[in-house]
């Protein structure tokens, strides 16, 4: 894999015009100044940064819900996972069956979250569009192969139009004006991309995004754009360059999968969910639900002796791995600011082996696991497991 990495360097020919990295800071997409931050920072004024960048915020208080008397907010952090994102969708769907799905304030996605991220902000009145798409995926629905292009100099081994086509037909006006109006209640809807140039996450506001929708045709690719980008796989899909401004000149920025930076995001390390509590009556109380669209227990499997083999295991092993730190900084958060944490996963009996990358009948078997967790409700963990394992010794 290392030489073939290689030999595609050599022989790559695109060329674009990068942002500098004296700039990177102050890229701007022209028109949409305020859609999006680093994943990696929080700003020394962070009032005057949220009022910029979120205006609708100060409108959140209004619409929360109440529990033992005092505000309750609910976050919903969505994990990457590739195909299977269809145990997240089934378990939202589940969850409506359910009756008490929360309407999350605050919902966050990376890549296969991202995908699910717009239809869980929509709430139950969206759970048939999210049904038929990831029922309806196969590997046709995502990407072209084109291997021999890619090793010759190409962005990827395969093409994306198929998920860009995908995105754009679901992806409507109609969806656009509904997440428009949400933020505008003070919801918010976050999604992660990786900048490609700068190893950073940035993330999207998508609700001023949409917003923006309302009135401007670029403003709508950009949103179709950023879901395409948080779920393209590097060197697998091509990545999407975004236009942006920076010392009075364009440049274009290379945004990949959010997963190379962040499995799941809630936000910055840094950041205090308590930031906003003075715009409501009382303190409010809070819970933050993830789900990780992956097993995280181990998983055992003799691998074959050779390259590619040792090569994908070991990316596995390190997605995984990433996974479960992201996890645990999520549930940091939560108790230094005290929230609640429920943490819902693929469970380790779930053995359906799938036969190719976005196996309907394995993301089918998948989202009816997903489907009845939802349904159950008690499936939720208080912890990651590595912090049981800490308090247990």
């Amino acid at each position: 894999m290392y030489f073939v990495t290689l030999a595609a360097a050599g022989c790559a020919t695109v060329e674009r015009h990068a942002v500098p990295a004296a700039l990177a800071a102050d890229a701007r997409v022209p028109g949409l100044e305020a859609t999006r931050f680093w994943g990696d920072e929080v700003p020394k004024d962070i009032l005057s940064f949220v009022r910029n960048h979120m205006p609708s915020v100060s409108r959140m208080a209004a619409g929360t819900t109440q529990k033992n008397g005092r505000p309750h907010i609910e976050y919903l952090a969505l994990s990457g996972g590739a195909d299977d994102g269809a145990f997240g969708a089934g378990l939202l769907t589940g969850w409506t069956e359910r009756g008490n799905r929360p309407r999350f304030e605050v919902i966050t996605g990376v890549s296969a979250g991202a995908l699910i991220a717009p239809y869980a902000f929509l709430g139950p009145s969206y759970d048939r569009q999210l049904s038929e798409l990831w029922l309806n995926f196969d590997s046709s629905s995502v990407a072209t192969p084109q291997v021999l292009a890619g090793l010759l100099g190409a962005e990827a081994l395969a093409d994306s139009t198929p998920l860009r086509n995908l995105i754009t037909k679901h992806v409507d006006r109609r969806m656009l004006s509904e997440i428009a109006q949400e933020y505008r209640n003070g919801r918010m809807l976050l999604v992660g991309t990786t900048n490609l140039d700068a190893q950073r996450q940035v993330i999207w506001n998508m609700g001023e995004i949409a917003v923006a929708a309302e009135r401007d045709q670029e403003a709508t690719q950009l949103f179709r754009d950023v879901l395409l980008a948080s779920a393209s796989l590097p060197g697998i899909f091509p990545p999407v360059h975004v236009k942006v401004r920076a010392g009075g000149k364009v440049y274009e920025e290379m945004h990949v999968d959010g997963g190379p930076t962040r499995q799941v995001f809630l936000a910055p390390s840094q950041f205090s969910l308590k930031t906003f509590d003075s715009l409501y009556p009382k303190p409010p109380t809070r819970t933050v639900y993830v789900i990780r669209n992956g097993k995280i227990a181990p998983e055992y499997e003799a691998v074959q002796a050779n390259a590619l083999s040792i090569s994908a295991r070991s990316l596995f092993t390190l997605t995984k791995s990433q996974g479960m730190g992201d996890l645990n900084q999520i549930f940091a958060m939560t108790e230094r600011d005290g929230a609640a944490f429920r943490l819902a996963s693929i469970p380790s009996s779930f053995n359906v082996k799938s036969a190719k990358s976005f196996d309907p009948a394995y993301m089918k078997a998948l989202f009816e696991v997903g489907q009845r967790i939802g349904r159950q409700g008690d499936s939720w963990a208080r912890t990651p497991p590595e912090a049981v394992l800490i308090a247990q010794r």
